[in-house]
């Protein structure tokens, strides 16, 4: 089964552009795969990225994404103290047979 996720980031004022290309880098082999499994949108203030993963690799891809995601706290508002930098939603998906 496949895993997808949404992530929403608001950089900071003047900080957008450092972090949609570090989040690009980050995700490079993802996004360029084919078909891809990662996808970047801008919305607003806030960066949305958009993870297709295998269910027995999701907690480690996490991780990984977390560690990552502390070399770019710097970069980003917390949207509450509980979500804190990022606001995530994870789930199955639905694909067609």
């Amino acid at each position: 089964m496949k895993k997808m996720s949404i992530i929403r980031f608001k950089p900071k004022n003047g900080c957008m552009d450092e972090f949609i290309e570090a989040s690009l880098e980050f995700s490079k082999d993802r996004g360029t795969a084919v078909p891809p499994t990662h996808f970047l949108m801008k919305s607003g203030d806030e960066v949305i990225a958009v993870v297709i993963r295998d269910s027995d690799i999701l907690q480690e891809s996490m991780s990984g994404g977390v560690d990552w995601l502390d070399t770019q706290r710097h970069l980003l508002e917390e949207f509450n103290e509980v979500d804190r930098h990022t606001i995530p939603l994870t789930g199955d998906l639905i694909e067609y047979k």
